[in-house]
């Protein structure tokens, strides 16, 4: 089912909602009891729905959607020829459970962690569950997850499992149990978040009457452990984000958690390791890291012990680990506890190691490395879920009962052959929850993942977490990858919960600083581009809006002597040869309306309109945690327009609103992001491609030989966002030397040559520490270019007059042309050298070839 269906078909559900709803009889439905008898923690919800007439349920529907749109948030689906990046699919209708059952629920989840941790301190020291056989060795020694580096790398903290994530499915009896574990890098907490912040703004009296608890007490936690962690114990740790990256299927959440719990976001050529020590790469050079809190999987964090074709990590960290000179939340080798096997020994586990039954049960596991698991395991294919237990993509989870009869015997006698590599589960029908599709609610099955974070005390529980309901009510998987929706979970407490922030309490002395603005070189460059990308886009945006102005207002049959020079400008400034300037421009010329087109919305052609705000998209999301909400809300926008095929009056309505939010973004930039060296990369970017810009346009119009044309002088200005300042200014008719100028010359004016030329000179300047005493070579560079214009003399009559002859009109050229050429070539000069300088790093040595 598509994912727009859900969000929005509950905008049109007639009332009363649950009248036609049905589900399975053999199935736990979570609002109904019976057919038309509703749960009763779930009665004021639905009636409170109820009372909405049509036109408002309709409103709420879409409100969801747009929130989602512009916040950004995201999932990158991999199971399509290319990654796909979606929508977060969000129900509005969120899942209730009751006080007294979360409880239960939560007791028993708290148990489980305690257990894995215990286990996992265990396997990484002294072994004595491998000694005494509670723990087979075959079950540890051959899954992946068992990292030997790691043996005896002890955690700062008091436990070895900060972090836990648990996968809940309530079984026929209304029985809730553990369905899968997550110990190396949780993901799920930040969506869950956002999804309580979209649902409480859609419905916030329903949300408040309800009595929710609130999840910041969680992210609080989160937050104090993590500090806890630092070896160091500073009152102030650097604590960062390790993250794969913008390509990775959760990134959005990367940047969401980053951003609201105050770390740093990193990627792994962020980090180095020198002298045992874990240092994040700035542009103000290296700085000590005391905490990381990783999402991304164990193997990957260290090429140089771990994994060793791993572009993602940094080669040292666990020596560094192991030194204790960092600390790691969830530490290198937790993604053992993810082994499906482990759960056939859990119980007996507990018991060992707590001396109690489990509170919360697994669902019924065969590992078949034992061998009356393996022989009940094989008789009864058909009836069980198979699962490897490493995940692997020529070995995946395997249901049974979808199998021939040929297949099961093919699976038996690979299970056979290395038992020890098998687990295997009761397929269990999993519970319903309702869903809004088609203006009726249908029952899904669900699952539910719950989040945990250690503190001193003990474990801390999210209330609720992550609800996933299935696309389809015959679907046999529960994912995000295939097509699963999520759901707020609601735990509703009986009376008002207090407010709980993660801000330093009012009362306790806060230290007066302006640091906190750690910038890699890595973001320096996505920023530096971020703004090149922003202005390029406007720039083509402004010089395809003269045209289409032009084109769209010319008579039938009659000539705009400027269009010519404007068509030939756009394959100029976007690269998108031939274009209006190769062979067949003849005949381009003549009709443009389908080269315009292609120009404005082929994202697949290089230079087009949409590929850059494709690429500017795609920048500002590996910055995503350097922007403001609302900047972020305004690129999400972008990426909205120019998507579908038009004609050229519905493109020239984008094109203004291309523009206008173009405009909003830089201004929110320049107002809503701190003045330092991040901001000044993004604003550098913007001003050296808005020179590079000018230098284009100029070229055109005073440089290349054309008849002097005030057409041709006003469309410029036009582009250059100019004529109104020119006619205000000069209330007369337009001159070529009063328009140079302005363009060129005039360091008051934004748009002006000039003025991006001082703007680099002094963002450049300020990149230099200070009292260095003389200017760096990037400095040097962006003088040499604002002196020679401001050296450049426009003297007598203008380049494109008619007074002087055919020599002097000629050397007036040559002369504003060697101008240009030289600041060209000067920018491209400045952002090579910025590159070499701020950008360029090393990269580690890597492995090409497996060794034997």
């Amino acid at each position: 089912m598509p994912e727009s269906t859900i969000a929005t078909s509950f905008a049109t559900t007639p009332v009363p909602l649950s009248r036609d709803y049905r589900s399975g009889a053999s199935l736990y439905d979570e609002m109904s009891a019976a057919p038309g008898a509703l749960r009763p923690h779930w009665e004021y919800l639905i009636r409170a729905l109820e009372a909405l007439d049509a036109g408002e349920l309709s409103r709420r529907g879409t409100e969801v959607r747009r929130l989602l749109h512009e916040n950004g948030v995201t999932y990158n689906v991999y199971d399509e020829p290319q990654p796909t990046e979606r929508l977060w699919p969000l129900d509005p209708l969120p899942l209730l459970l009751t006080s007294a059952e979360w409880s239960v629920i939560e007791q028993g989840l708290i148990q489980r962690a305690e257990v894995l941790d215990l286990v996992l301190a265990d396997i990484y020291g002294p072994r004595r569950l491998l000694r005494s056989g509670m723990l087979p060795p075959e079950l540890i020694c051959a899954h992946p997850g068992f990292l030997r580096p790691c043996d005896a790398v002890r955690p700062t903290g008091a436990h070895h499992l900060q972090l836990y994530a648990a996968d809940l499915a309530r079984a026929p009896d209304g029985q809730m149990c553990v369905i899968g574990d997550r110990s190396q890098a949780p993901s799920g907490a930040g969506y869950a978040l956002e999804n309580r912040t979209v649902l409480s703004r859609v419905f916030p009296s329903l949300y408040r009457d309800s009595h929710v608890h609130r999840l910041a007490l969680y992210f609080r936690a989160l937050r104090s452990t993590l500090v806890g962690l630092d070896p160091r114990r500073h009152d102030n740790p650097r604590i960062v984000l390790l993250t794969p990256g913008p390509e990775n299927e959760t990134y959005f959440e990367h940047a969401y958690l980053a951003n609201y719990l105050g770390l740093t976001l990193v990627q792994g050529g962020d980090l180095t390791v020198h002298n045992g020590c874990v240092w994040l790469r700035t542009l103000d050079g290296l700085k000590r890291v005391d905490v990381i809190l990783r999402r991304l999987d164990d193997t990957y964090c260290d090429p140089l012990e771990l994994r060793a074709d791993s572009l993602l990590g940094t080669p040292g960290l666990l020596q560094a680990a192991r030194l204790g000179q960092v600390a790691i939340a969830n530490p290198l080798g937790s993604g053992i506890l993810e082994n499906p096997g482990l759960m056939a020994v859990l119980p007996d586990l507990t018991r060992e190691l707590l001396g109690e039954d489990p509170k919360l049960p697994s669902v019924p596991t065969w590992w078949c490395g034992r061998e009356a698991d393996c022989r009940f395991v094989v008789e009864h294919l058909e009836q069980l879920v198979i699962k490897p237990i490493a995940p692997h993509p020529s070995a995946s989870t395997v249901f049974g009962i979808q199998l021939s009869q040929a297949q099961r015997e093919a699976l038996a006698m690979r299970i056979r052959s290395q038992p020890h590599l098998f687990a295997a589960q009761t397929r269990i029908a999993l519970s319903t929850a309702p869903v809004a599709v088609d203006g009726r609610l249908e029952p899904r099955p669900m699952v539910l993942r719950s989040f945990l974070v250690a503190s001193e005390p003990g474990y801390v529980v999210m209330p609720g977490g992550l609800s996933r309901v299935a696309p389809s009510a015959d679907a046999w998987l529960v994912s995000n990858q295939h097509g699963g929706v999520s759901k707020d979970v609601w735990v509703l407490a009986s009376e008002p919960e207090r407010q709980v922030s993660l801000l330093t309490p009012g009362g306790q002395p806060i230290a007066v600083t302006r640091d906190g603005d750690d910038v890699p070189g890595r973001v320096a460059d996505d920023l530096f581009w971020l703004g090149r990308y922003a202005e390029r886009s406007d720039g083509t945006a402004r010089l395809l809006r003269e045209v289409l102005l032009r084109l769209t207002a010319a008579e039938p049959g009659q000539a705009d002597d400027c269009l010519p020079w404007l068509l030939r400008a756009v394959t100029y400034h976007t690269s998108t040869y031939p274009g209006f300037v190769g062979s067949e421009a003849a005949e381009r010329l003549r009709a443009p309306e389908r080269e315009l087109l292609s120009v404005l919305l082929d994202r697949r052609r290089v230079g087009s309109l949409r590929y850059n705000l494709t690429a500017l998209v795609r920048t500002s999301r590996s910055v995503r945690d350097r922007l403001s909400s609302d900047a972020s809300r305004v690129i999400n926008t972008l990426n909205r327009e120019l998507v579908r095929p038009c004609e050229l009056d519905a493109a020239l309505e984008a094109l203004q609103r291309v523009i206008i939010l173009q405009a909003a973004f830089a201004g929110l930039c320049d107002e809503s992001m701190s003045h330092g060296p991040g901001w000044r990369f993004l604003e550098i970017g913007r001003r050296l491609e808005r020179g590079l810009l000018d230098v284009g346009l100029l070229r055109s119009v005073f440089v290349v030989p054309t008849p002097p044309s005030p057409a041709l002088w006003e469309a410029l200005l036009a582009i250059a966002h100019s004529l109104k300042t020119y006619r205000r200014r000069y209330r007369a008719q337009l001159q070529p030397g009063t328009v140079l100028d302005l363009v060129l010359l005039d360091e008051t004016n934004p748009r002006s040559l000039g003025y991006q030329l001082v703007r680099l000179d002094q963002l450049v300047a300020d990149l230099s520490p200070e009292g260095a005493g003389r200017r760096t070579s990037a400095g040097r560079l962006a003088l040499d270019a604002l002196t020679q214009v401001r050296l450049f003399d426009i003297g007598g009559p203008s380049p494109g007059a008619t007074e002087p002859g055919a020599a002097g009109l000629e050397h007036e050229r040559e002369a504003l042309g060697t101008l240009l050429e030289h600041v060209a070539e000067r920018l491209t000069a400045l952002s090579e050298e910025l590159t070499r300088r701020y950008f360029s790093h090393a990269e580690p040595p890597q492995q090409l070839v497996r060794l034997v």
